[in-house]
């Protein structure tokens, strides 16, 4: 007999409660700063930053700034940064890829969020208060308690959006306090030579071979663009590096695990000026550049720090300039006049590069199979080498980094390997180091989230596995994860509808239980690009989802200090074939569904009667690896996302099972049809949402509550 539905979500909160409320538990942990103490106590991880702040403290009096503002990102508004551009992390000793530093001369404040939460407090020293928020407003507010009126907050205008830019005076706006540019940059100017040198490794052309079309073609489409619009803009400015990178179908490797360059691109309807390093380019890709010249598909080659002046130049004319906010910086935006500016949050590249053509989905395809061989490889090892003792958290990270560059086209990572056990996998993204590394044992969860660059694709992926005995909260948990990554994986829904909508339908499982996670639900992903790539995903300033988008689809669920889960796939936005509704038959007749491409039950379309025009859209998953058996409870799962499961796992046999052999990894072969084994459809739920958390684990929970409740 199954407990009452209340009982799980009473039981999995209260345990939460109880673990955080067992005595001093705060005071003994080693691994974050406690500043309450005297000495304050720094772990090792911890930056020791009073040298840093102080010189930028000097460098602000001698230009009368009250406040200056640091931001974790570069002059592209890139979520990943070359060691050049890592000025937050410089200054504050916070390796995180979200927030912003705030200095004063008697305070310093880093705004993150949640994901970075327990990293933060890992590496900061006592300099630095930690602001839970990434809010403007909150910013706002800390400096209108801190700055007095009449004195100035200062930044480098381009590190800031033009969107963060005006967020910002508008917060500020009628409080007396001024927000001042200043193109040099303060934190350079006191990092001096110590800061590290500029990129100067080659730019090379991608093979044919691996492109969706030509450069060419694309400047054509763009410019079609261009003509078709409403207001006629006489030029596109790109500044994301992915822009440009795609356009040309150029790669480089400026920026660690994404093969991108520092540059800018002026697109008018008569010429192109590309500004990036010219001696960088390989040859090959020089002659690609000016086979068109003289002529509209002449690209003139400038050098990257000549694109303010020749913008500055540009706009002296009678011209229209178009131009993305998300991705160009106030500093950049500020050189062009009002009347002669076109606003898009994404530019019509950035549109372009997010609806992948045909090939570009084939090759994308192509890359998960073979990645999926590195993964297989990896649980293999695991499976083996955990029980021995002979596996930490680093080395586990660089055998799956050699396992992913051993396949064909590979080209290193994606980002930097997320190998985390027990309670470090409660911090969404931890990354190892050689000198805090933890020994990987079968009486922890294990989550690793890892991805590679390959010539035709990107990949990213997440298994969390467990090789001994998971307790009955981290089996529900786990679960509960793994049926909302199928919930929205096997979501039908209407054209045009934006991921922000869906989103839920991967929440659910754990709003059901009162749990949540606190980051997004995915993210766009490129063609050997970028593996974060927008404006493609499930966040509010995400496009509306369209077919031929790839988007990561990644719940999870983290106990702070304990554990943490999370499962993700990559998955292809495809038309679904929707089933005729009885009245839309003649006598009223139903069609029975057949197996689609995403894996899940799927019917025949022989009317577009859902949105008048348009089918239709569902997803496709292209990650191919098998979840862990041992964490799950089927008895969870409804009928409908048994028979997901099923069908999936069908694909990966077929798909990558063919590939192990032709790879000649029988034991590869083997260890995937044990765990591609089809689940009973009798051991399913009847419900669409049931629980088999009992008496074992209210046990459990009494036993750890109850000797806090006596001390």
């Amino acid at each position: 007999m199954r407990p009452p539905q209340w009982i799980p979500a009473w039981l999995l909160l209260l345990h939460g409660c109880a673990t955080a409320r067992l005595p001093k538990a705060a005071n003994t942990r080693t691994d974050i700063r406690d500043c309450s103490t005297d000495p304050p106590y720094l772990p090792p991880t911890a930056t020791d930053t009073t040298a840093r702040v102080t010189a930028l403290r000097g460098a602000m009096r001698a230009l009368g700034v009250q406040a200056y503002m640091v931001p974790a990102t570069d002059a592209h508004m890139n979520e990943y940064i070359s060691a050049r551009d890592a000025r937050l992390g410089w200054l504050t000793g916070f390796t995180g890829s979200a927030g912003t530093g705030v200095v004063t001369q008697d305070k310093a404040a880093l705004w993150t969020d949640s994901r970075y939460w327990t990293q933060a407090e890992r590496q900061l020293d006592c300099n630095w208060e930690l602001q839970r928020t990434t809010w403007i407003e909150s910013i706002g507010m800390w400096i209108l308690e801190t700055v007095p009126v009449g004195g100035n907050i200062s930044l480098d205008p381009f590190l800031f959006s033009i969107d963060t830019w005006n967020s910002y005076r508008q917060a500020l706006q009628g409080s007396g306090r001024i927000l001042l540019p200043i193109e040099t940059n303060l934190v350079d100017q006191v990092w001096g030579d110590q800061r590290p040198a500029a990129a100067s490794s080659e730019i090379y052309s991608l093979p044919e071979e691996f492109t969706g079309s030509s450069w060419q073609e694309k400047v054509a489409r763009i410019r079609q663009e261009m003509e078709q619009h409403v207001r006629h803009p006489t030029a596109v400015l790109l500044s994301g590096l992915e822009e440009t990178a795609w356009l040309f179908n150029l790669r480089g490797d400026d920026i660690p695990y994404n093969p991108v360059f520092y540059s800018y691109t002026l697109l008018t309807n008569t010429s192109i000026s590309l500004f990036v390093g010219e001696r960088r380019l390989a040859a090959a890709a020089r002659s690609s550049l000016r086979a068109g010249c003289p002529g509209p598909l002449c690209v003139e080659l400038q050098e990257y720090g000549q694109a303010p002046d020749h913008l500055r130049q540009y706009v002296q004319g009678n011209v229209t300039v178009w131009l993305g906010t998300e991705y160009t910086t106030y500093g950049l935006y500020s050189l062009i006049p009002q009347e002669k500016l076109l606003e898009d949050s994404y530019s019509p590249v950035m549109l372009a590069k997010a609806v992948k053509n045909t090939k570009e989905q084939d090759l994308l395809r192509a890359a998960h199979v073979r990645d999926a061989v590195a993964v297989i490889q990896y649980l293999l090892w695991l499976e083996k080498a955990v029980p021995r003792g002979e596996v930490d958290e680093f080395s586990g990270a660089q055998r799956m980094d050699a396992l992913r560059r051993a396949q064909e086209h590979s080209r290193g990572p994606s980002f930097q390997s997320i190998s985390a056990s027990g309670l470090n996998a409660a911090l969404a993204h931890y990354s190892p180091s050689n000198g805090s590394s933890r020994r990987l044992s079968v009486d922890e969860m294990y989550l690793v989230d890892t991805g590679g660059q390959y010539l035709d694709g990107t990949t990213d992926i997440t298994r969390t596995v467990h090789w001994g005995t998971p307790t009955p909260l981290q089996k529900e948990a786990y679960t509960r994860v793994l049926m909302g990554n199928i919930d929205l994986s096997r979501l039908v829904f209407p054209p045009n509808t934006a991921g922000r909508v869906i989103e839920s339908f991967a929440r659910r499982p754990l709003w059901n239980v009162g749990l949540n996670y606190g980051h997004g639900t995915g993210h766009g992903i490129g063609n050997f690009l970028s593996v974060h790539e927008w404006p493609v995903g499930f966040q509010s300033n995400n496009v509306p989802l369209t077919a031929g988008m790839f988007t990561s689809i990644e719940p999870g669920y983290y106990q702070d200090g304990e554990f943490g889960i999370r499962i993700e796939d990559i998955a292809l936005v495809v038309e679904a074939q929707t089933e005729v509704p009885q009245w839309g038959r003649p006598g009223g007749g139903t069609v029975l569904g057949h197996q689609g491409r995403a894996g899940g039950t799927q019917h025949h379309l022989s009317a577009q009667h859902q949105s008048g025009e348009k089918p239709f859209l569902t997803f496709e998953v292209v990650s191919l690896v098998p979840y862990d058996r041992n964490l799950m409870d089927i008895s969870l799962l409804s009928p409908e996302q048994v028979r997901y499961l099923n069908t999936y796992y069908e694909r990966i046999r077929a798909r990558v099972g063919q590939e192990l052999q032709r790879q000649r990894l029988q034991e590869e072969y083997d260890w995937l049809q044990r765990s591609t084994e089809p689940f009973p459809l009798g051991g399913a739920a009847t419900t669409t949402d049931t629980s088999t958390t009992g008496t074992l684990a209210l046990t459990m929970l009494l036993s750890a509550l109850l000797p806090g409740l006596q001390a």
